[in-house]
């Protein structure tokens, strides 16, 4: 597996608060305006999943494998041609302040590896920036 960490993000928020709205992801709807149309569609999601169209991949779905409150939320992609594993890591370093941290896993054999490899870091990072920018009230 190759692993793509993130950049470790501030968030000014406590970590229960971003736990509750990241865990649920039923709560996009809230931020559904701001994803860009243009690089995702058919966005649709419930508590456990998130499913969704990129191209030229093809529609995707983000599922909920483990939650470990206010510290860890894992995902795994179904419906991709690669397996995919997604980790988002919280630690509250002060109240109202809590650092983030975002690691994918993806078995990617070494024929394809040099053509996905910074796709990924570059969409990890895009992610983690994004999801560092939302407002958790």
């Amino acid at each position: 597996m190759t692993e793509f960490v993130s950049e470790i993000k501030t968030i000014p928020y406590s970590s229960d608060s971003i736990y509750k709205m990241l865990s649920d992801l039923s709560n996009l709807e809230k931020i559904k305006d701001r994803i860009p149309e243009d690089k995702i569609k058919d966005l649709s999601f419930d508590c456990d999943y998130c499913s969704f169209s990129v191209q030229p991949v093809g529609t995707l779905t983000l599922r909920i494998i483990e939650r470990e409150e206010n510290k860890t939320i894992k995902f795994t992609a179904d419906n991709s041609p690669i397996e995919v594993f997604l980790w988002i890591q919280l630690k509250e370093a002060e109240p109202e302040i809590t650092k983030m941290k975002m690691t994918v896993k993806a078995d990617l054999n070494p024929f394809i590896k040099p053509m996905l490899a910074k796709p990924m870091e570059e969409g990890l990072e895009k992610l983690a920036t994004a999801l560092a920018a939302l407002p958790y009230k």
